[in-house]
């Protein structure tokens, strides 16, 4: 599947939208921070970004290009999250 190109502000803008530093985007992509530091000053092959792109989808947010380029976030999973599963609504 071929997907748009992500710019590095659509990675910066995912990063802003949940919360991650650059410290943490780079443990989660197992890329160096040294690298992530330098993505403004260089531009970044097409596997790094790649690889960022699917880390930040993988967090929750959507690349998304309807006539410009930006990021949004997934809307959360239906459901009953972990902190209100209780004797009372145990299937």
């Amino acid at each position: 599947m071929q997907f748009p190109p992500v710019s590095v502000r659509q990675i910066a803008a995912a990063c802003a939208l949940l919360g991650l530093t650059r410290s943490e985007l780079s443990a989660r992509a197992g890329v160096e921070d040294a690298i992530l530091a330098g993505l403004d000053r260089a531009p970044p092959d097409d596997i790094l970004i790649e690889t960022l792109r699917q880390t930040l989808e993988a967090a929750g947010v959507d690349f998304i290009d309807g006539g410009a380029p930006g990021v949004r976030l997934r809307p959360p999973p239906e459901g009953l999250r972990a902190d209100q599963l209780n004797a009372s609504n145990d299937g």
